[in-house]
């Protein structure tokens, strides 16, 4: 029976800043598209939702130069994944289901809706509860820090992770932008925070616990999975 694995996206496409302004937010597309086709091709039964369901919306940094990737020309020319992107899975009709293994990507919008809607939380509580596989790479482990174990702790704590640095953070221009700064708040709830080289590839596995540092680990992290579900 082939392995299940969901991919949950952002749906939250602007981020507030404090004059009231807005900055593109949205999903990172590199970070959907190299996983995807590596579950593909392991044989996986890839479903891809949102936290609102419908279209996703992708960061156009996303698609500019080089950070559009083969993968992302192919996902995007493919009929099931372009479809994918706008006919995504809502998040709350998907509860009652169970997968192998639960994937966060990244982008902006990560670190609004993927911490805070409380089906995410219910999602990756009773995916932990399971023993299935939780992954996240860049900003997708922002959906990794509120989540508790059966004793009450952070999910996190205890564990080796990475996500997006503070350093890569100020590169781009959006500490001040960003409701909190991920490598902090992985390391507040007890997460054994490391990193890399900022945009080198990095991803980390502790038990069902994966976690990739940018868009260049994506591929990485999903390669882990692929492991933790074949072992």
């Amino acid at each position: 029976m082939a392995k299940s694995v969901l991919i949950l996206s952002t749906s939250r496409e602007k981020l507030p800043i404090g004059n009231g302004e807005k900055k593109l937010g949205g999903l990172w597309l590199e970070e959907l598209a190299a996983p995807y086709f590596i579950f593909e091709e392991a044989g996986f039964e890839i479903t891809v939702a949102s936290v609102k369901g419908g279209k996703i919306p992708v960061d156009p940094n996303s698609l500019e130069g080089d950070f559009k990737t083969a993968d992302c020309e192919k996902f995007l020319n493919g009929e099931k994944t372009a479809k994918s992107l706008e006919e995504s899975v809502a998040l709350p009709s998907l509860l009652g289901k169970t997968y192998d293994a639960v994937f966060l990507p990244g982008g902006h919008g990560a670190v609004f809706d993927l911490n805070s809607d409380p089906s995410v939380i219910a999602l990756l509580e009773k995916q932990w509860a399971a023993g299935g596989v939780v992954a996240a790479v860049c900003h997708g482990p922002a959906g990794l820090i509120k989540p508790q174990a059966h004793n009450g702790d952070p999910i996190v704590k205890g564990k080796k992770v990475t996500g997006f640095s503070n350093s890569e953070e100020a590169a781009v221009g959006l500490t001040d932008d960003v409701p909190f700064l991920l490598e902090d708040a992985l390391k507040e709830q007890g997460g054994i925070y490391s990193a890399g080289p900022d945009w080198g590839p990095y991803a980390v596995a502790d038990g069902k616990l994966i976690t990739g540092q940018n868009p260049g680990s994506s591929a990485e992290v999903a390669k882990l999975i692929v492991k933790a579900l074949s072992s």
